[in-house]
């Protein structure tokens, strides 16, 4: 792979990393589904979550709370295009949450994250798209989200 294709490979990963946690903080979270092959998973092991394909992925994070605002951080992305297979990639990338849920405007109090942790991710490019394959949520920092007021 020459260096301005593995370039854009690497930039493409990236943008999908920043454009799930723009989707669920301020778009539609459900349609973090668009971000995943059809066939993509999302996993959280520590919790036992394990969520398959495009239309669960889709009802999962959707399924958030109306009131729930909150705001993702993300640092550290680290792409790497897997030499001997150039339609896929591995990362990985620090993320920082902050959210309360009763939300109904204005502005809250800052407070601490709730969440601390890291994803790892599996890429595949299908049809010239870059997707997410695998998405895994590792969490060594975290607690309960607050509520507005409480």
């Amino acid at each position: 792979m020459d260096p301005l294709q593995r370039l854009l490979a690497e930039r493409a990963c990236e943008r999908l990393v920043v454009d799930f946690v723009h989707r669920l903080d301020l778009g539609e979270p459900s349609s973090v589904a668009e971000l995943f092959t059809e066939d993509g998973t999302w996993e959280w092991p520590e919790g036992g979550r394990l969520i398959k394909g495009r239309a669960a992925l889709r009802e999962y994070f959707g399924s958030r709370p109306a009131d729930r605002l909150s705001r993702r951080l993300m640092s550290n992305i680290l792409v790497t295009v897997t030499p001997t297979a150039p339609d896929t990639a591995l990362a990985t990338s620090y993320f920082s949450t902050y959210r309360v849920d009763g939300y109904a405007g204005g502005v809250v109090p800052a407070g601490p994250p709730v969440q601390v942790g890291h994803y790892q991710d599996a890429f595949r490019q299908v049809d010239g798209v870059w997707l997410l394959e695998t998405r895994v949520l590792f969490l060594p920092f975290g607690g309960p989200t607050p509520r507005v007021g409480c």
